[in-house]
């Protein structure tokens, strides 16, 4: 192996295995899962460092909000990170691009290993606060008029789990239009600039080295900076970071969607909205008793979310839950829009066999 990952954690892996698990591992991002380690990276190079999974305590998901992040006006907006501990205190953190990606791998260590913890010890006793909650609501509901309503919801909502790539896609695409429609255009060509000043300073920085003509390791550190810089920021215009791309690839997630639950007969929600976490604080707010209505419940929330702002305190899980809603509702803009575009076309391509067909 070129690059041997180097050992975290008092257990070792014997190279050969090491060197077919991490070639056989689940990648996600820059880490990875196999079957008998789980590859974590440095600052610089991705999957460089591994830990057995056996003395792996617990690993899950920490996200660091900048200024803006609430309203996704900041400029790096949240910053994910997984968090592995190991060894009975020793800890390990992980900085993502992605936050889905960090959400995949911890599905996927559920899927592998479900008896290790994917939450934090602070958000577990949150979680059992809630389960106990929850409990409670389920009692009552045992006696309510609306449990039907709220079995035909659970039931919605575990048909969705079955295919979670759907609406995490969805949830997704979601957010990165929304991203694109807060940034100002002007940075992605600031950045361009300054990149192929970067460029011109790499070329200048190696003439400099091979003619000595001094300085020239400056300029050439600085262009290499400036180039790698603005690559992995994603902020350079790209084929995959352009409007149409984007919203191209939201509408193809809402299709999918929509596709998918037109198996489910009456499925209560629309496709921009067919996410669990929206089912779920329906759920709530039926056994809360504030409607009894399913489509009322889905404006009771929509409103409960326009009175959300950043006084708002939330856990990292209701956070999730709420920024999953808050994409379904840009997805529904989305959604509106394309179906607008077809009754265009429908209604033009009508019209064109109409002036075809009378003389």
């Amino acid at each position: 192996m070129i690059w041997k990952p180097k050992q975290l954690g008092r257990q070792k892996i014997e190279e050969r295995e090491l060197e077919a698990d991490k070639k056989n591992c689940r990648r996600f991002g820059p880490c990875g899962v196999g079957q008998k380690a789980l590859y974590l990276n440095s600052f610089y190079f991705d999957r460089r460092y591994y830990v057995a999974l056996d003395s792996v305590s617990r690993v899950f998901k920490r996200v660091a909000m900048s200024k803006g992040g609430f309203s996704g006006k900041g400029m790096f907006a949240t910053i994910p990170y997984l968090v592995v501990q190991y060894d009975g205190g020793e800890e390990k953190q992980c900085i993502f691009k992605r936050e889905e990606q960090v959400d995949a791998l911890l599905d996927h260590i559920r899927s592998i290993r479900p008896e290790m913890p994917v939450h934090s010890v602070q958000a577990e006793k949150k979680l059992l606060e809630k389960q106990r909650i929850l409990e409670q609501k389920k009692a009552r509901i045992a006696f309510s008029d609306a449990r039907e309503e709220i079995q035909w919801l659970e039931k919605c909502a575990q048909f969705l789990e079955k295919r979670p790539e759907l609406y995490r896609e969805l949830s997704s695409c979601a957010k990165r239009k929304r991203t694109y429609d807060k940034s100002n255009p002007a940075y992605k060509w600031a950045a361009f600039f300054i990149t192929l000043m970067g460029i011109a300073a790499l070329v200048y920085g190696i003439y400099a080295l091979v003619t000595k003509a001094g300085f020239g390791i400056y300029f050439l550190l600085f262009g290499l900076a400036a180039i790698f810089f603005f690559s992995s920021a994603n902020v350079l215009p790209t084929a995959r970071n352009n409007r149409r791309y984007v919203e191209d690839r939201l509408k193809k997630a809402i299709e999918a969607m929509y596709r998918y639950i037109a198996e489910y007969p009456k499925f209560p929600l629309p496709a921009c909205y067919a996410h669990p976490a929206v089912l779920r604080r329906m759920i709530d707010i039926i056994a809360e008793e504030r409607t009894r209505s399913v489509a009322e419940a889905l404006e009771l929330l929509k409103q409960d979310l326009k009175a959300m702002n950043s006084s708002v305190e939330l856990e990292q899980e209701e956070y999730d839950e709420v920024m999953a809603i808050k994409r379904c509702s840009l997805s529904e803009i989305m959604n509106n829009r394309v179906k607008k575009l077809r009754e265009e076309s429908e209604t033009v391509l009508s019209s064109t066999f109409y002036r075809i067909k009378i003389p």
